[in-house]
């Protein structure tokens, strides 16, 4: 599952850099890309440390909240990464809200300020400092997708959601019904391999009101990775790969859904990076083993979220660290 993440990272930033190159600068970042200085990128202790968020986008109630959130280390000295999912439902007591909410509010408070927040609050959790971040809106998703021409998602367990909400109608009155049945949808998802457009694959990454285990925060960062698993295996196909027009058209979605803080010189080292590392690369979910269910109370605003268990988020630095094969210790 690990090289989902390298190829996912790699036409991120490789559409961001080929979004903003102009003719002068193609000798330069050719340049960075081969040789990689190690000056012209943040890095600490040999790894690049990056932030992926995925929002709703333009035409969502909450257009801003990323139900998305991924820690992705790089390492610099011996090609490798990891990537850590981390629930959206995990409660931030510095902005009193959920951690899907911090690239907004930060964004209320200055321009830019969304990933400087979601940056901040995200290494009190993992903790390692994050050097750059990458914002991807759900349309961008569905539009890679659509331009590979749909694609296979292994879907491990059988689920229905009979309250998908349907963009647009978030504040319809229903013409009084008091259970707003006109807001949602239901969608169903068979177990076994399923061929999916964009708009399919969004409701499969996205639903979070199936019944049983699928409705839960872990299981949908779980389909999240499936479907990135998918798309790896499409873009690796000869057809996909090596077609100048699918190529092409995945960049350009890329381009115009992707915010970011990585400069160009850093794009092409990073993308350079995660191709030598794509036969050692590691997909993780931040598991329960770590977080517990507080009781809702006004305490959390009456609110369904995730709490550390004990006094902090100590046991998780220690096994990112494992993860990175560095300061591990055994017990912990």
């Amino acid at each position: 599952m690990g090289i989902v993440a390298g190829v996912g990272l790699s036409f991120l930033i490789l559409g961001f850099v080929l979004g903003r190159l102009g003719i002068p600068n193609y000798i330069h970042l050719l340049g960075d890309f081969i040789f990689t200085p190690q000056a012209q990128i943040k890095q600490q202790v040999g790894r690049t440390n990056l932030l992926i968020l995925g929002k709703a986008g333009a035409g969502h109630t909450a257009p801003d909240l990323t139900d998305t959130v991924i820690f992705a280390s790089v390492s610099h000295q011996e090609p490798s990464v990891v990537t850590v999912s981390l629930p959206r439902d995990i409660w931030v007591p510095a902005i009193r809200a959920k951690l899907n909410s911090a690239y907004y509010w930060g964004g209320e408070r200055q321009p830019g300020g969304g990933i400087i927040l979601a940056k901040s609050i995200v290494e009190e959790i993992v903790g390692e400092h994050i050097h750059y971040a990458l914002v991807i809106d759900f349309s961008g998703f569905k539009g890679i997708v659509d331009v590979l021409g749909g694609i296979n998602v292994d879907v491990e367990r059988a689920f229905i959601d009979e309250k998908y909400p349907i963009p647009g109608k978030e504040n319809d009155n229903c013409e009084g019904d008091k259970e707003y049945k006109c807001r949602y949808e239901t969608i169903r998802f068979e177990k076994g391999i399923q061929n999916m457009n964009g708009e399919t694959a969004l409701k499969f990454v996205r639903s979070r009101n199936a019944e049983g285990e699928e409705g839960t925060d872990l299981a949908r960062a779980v389909r999240q990775q499936k479907a990135l698993v998918a798309i790896k295996n499409k873009v690796l196909t000869p057809k996909v790969f090596l077609s100048p027009k699918k190529v092409t058209g995945i960049l350009r979605v890329v381009r115009a859904s992707v915010e970011t803080d990585i400069d160009l010189s850093a794009g092409a080292i990073l993308v350079r990076r995660i191709f030598e590392a794509r036969e050692n690369l590691a997909s993780y979910v931040l598991s329960e083993e770590f977080l517990i269910h507080p009781p809702i109370s006004p305490r959390y605003d009456n609110q369904y979220v995730f709490i550390p268990k004990g006094e902090g988020w100590d046991k998780v630095h220690v096994w990112i660290s494992c993860l990175f094969k560095i300061n591990c210790l055994e017990g912990r």
